[in-house]
């Protein structure tokens, strides 16, 4: 499913036009973006949880040149399935 579809299917199920569905994606989207960005997380109960875990500092290698470098810490968005999405996929 891509965006496209995901505001047809938002627009049908709710009734809604496809202006409305979009723009209430956006504000989904945007708040997810926003609450992670300030090291918050969120959950959709039964659906699941964003967050977001720090990546520690690591040491790696130049692959072109071989020569041993630091790769940096760095933040990265975690998906956490909850239960019902859980029990759908199985």
């Amino acid at each position: 499913m891509n965006r496209k579809d995901a505001v047809n299917h938002m627009a049908a199920k709710a009734n809604i036009t496809k202006g409305q569905a979009d723009a209430a994606l956006t504000a989904l989207l945007d708040g997810i973006i926003d609450t992670l960005k300030s090291n918050g997380k969120v959950t959709f109960i039964g659906f699941g949880t964003f967050m977001v875990k720090q990546q520690k500092a690591r040491k790696g290698f130049n692959p072109n040149t071989k020569k041993p470098m630091t790769i940096p810490a760095s933040k990265k968005a975690k998906f956490k399935a909850g239960s019902k999405l859980q029990e759908a996929l199985s």
